[in-house]
């Protein structure tokens, strides 16, 4: 049975960050109604109360919902909202003319007032916040709040309200719209960052990979290219003696069988210079990347004295969790150890912010189980506490190389 709350602990960082995001726009609608809309059944008659507390429920709803549509349309899930920002607009005007009318024509008496002209402000001021995230260009954002708040001065005064109670009520609208326009935008800013961060890490691990694949084809192309060429030099030549009946052709085919196996014998050590990695080279590159992507890195233990083989199957352990520990998950804090005893060497890389159940890193494991099977190791992965995941390889009875 799941923890209550591991479902947040799943999250990455940018779909906790949009969940938090939408669900404080959601909390907005909760805020309108305890507001402005629950105090107007105690400051007026509940056959008018009512109907207007109707009225605020429906504008904050239409709100919440165009708030989430507007912050899927700038993540390019969905169009523009277009319906639902037109909707939002029209009901907010609704609300707006139905408070100042209860206020200017309804029942006397100060609760009244006071109570239909809160909803009056409020719900402009909610409104224009809501709709500024459903447009992208900035001068398209002043133009909706500037014209909420002039539209608050056409419908309020010729309702009756006098002219300097008008000038603050849309001074009002301006000033409280926009700090509320303001936030929605920062906060589309902040979560499209977040989410460009998050790819440019993966973007990052990536290209990792493919420098290293790079680097290995520059490598075969600088050792096969080579020995191709002089392969065909010598048989060109070894033809043009042949043609010619001198002995000299033996040599030179001779020559080219030479070539050709040292060229395997080069392919063949760079294809192991590839598979092989330095344990030692491994863990300080490893602490350097996951320093540089803001994660705090611990390593302990040395590789000296380890056979190679050894090195080399531990290494490649540290390359697949640190790119794992990159591309998965929340990790805040990472530490690599490496202990030695008589039984053998034991790495352990644990990290925080674990993506899931199973941790990070499913896919690779079983490739990494044949490295070490190679030299009789074993790796144990799994999730060891809530959001922690540790990888353990294990390689025993090694015998130290003197240095």
């Amino acid at each position: 049975m799941r923890k209550p709350g591991s479902w947040w602990g799943r999250k990455s960082t940018p779909a906790k960050v949009e969940t938090y995001t939408r669900w404080s726009f959601h909390f907005f609608a909760v805020i309108e109604v305890a507001s402005i809309g629950l105090p107007l059944l105690g400051a007026m008659t509940p056959w008018l109360a009512a109907p207007l507390l109707a009225l605020v429920t429906v504008h904050a709803v239409v709100c919440a919902v165009t708030a989430s549509r507007a912050l899927d349309w700038t993540r390019g899930r969905r169009e523009q909202p277009v319906h639902m920002l037109w909707t939002l607009g029209t009901v907010t005007a609704a609300v707006a003319v139905a408070a100042i009318g209860v206020s200017e024509r309804g029942p006397g008496g100060e609760d009244v007032e006071t109570a239909a002209g809160g909803v009056f402000g409020v719900v402009l001021i909610f409104g224009a916040g809501v709709i500024a995230m459903g447009v992208r260009e900035r001068r398209r954002v002043y133009g909706v709040v500037a014209g909420f708040a002039a539209g608050a001065g056409v419908v309020a005064f010729p309702l009756g309200l006098p002219a300097p109670a008008t000038l603050v009520t849309m001074l009002a609208v301006l000033l409280g719209g926009g700090f509320l326009a303001f936030t929605s935008a920062f906060s589309v800013w902040l979560l499209n960052a977040v989410y460009e961060l998050d790819e440019a890490r993966e973007t990052r691990a990536r290209l990792a990979v493919a420098e290293e694949r790079l680097r290995f084809g520059r490598d075969l192309h600088d050792v096969v290219g080579r020995n191709l060429a002089v392969i065909a030099l010598k048989s060109e030549l070894a033809v043009q003696l042949a043609h010619r009946g001198r002995d000299e052709a033996v040599d030179q085919m001779t020559e080219v069988q030479r070539i050709a196996h040292d060229t395997q014998r080069e392919v063949r050590e760079v294809v192991r210079g590839y598979r092989d990695a330095d344990l030692g080279v491994e863990l300080s590159g490893a602490q350097g990347v996951l320093t540089a992507a803001g994660i705090e890195c611990e390593v302990t233990g040395e590789a000296a004295g380890l056979p190679a083989e050894v090195q080399s199957a531990l290494g490649w352990v540290v390359r697949e969790a640190t790119t794992n520990v990159l591309r998965h998950g929340d990790a805040q804090r990472c530490t690599v150890a490496v202990r030695r005893s008589e039984d053998g060497v034991v790495l352990t890389v644990e990290n925080d912010g674990a993506a899931g159940p199973s941790g990070p890193g499913g896919s690779g494991l079983a490739g990494l189980r044949e490295r070490l099977a190679a030299v009789d190791g074993t790796l144990e992965a799994g999730t060891v506490r809530e959001g922690v995941f540790r990888l353990v390889a294990q390689v025993p009875k090694v015998t130290e190389v003197a240095s």
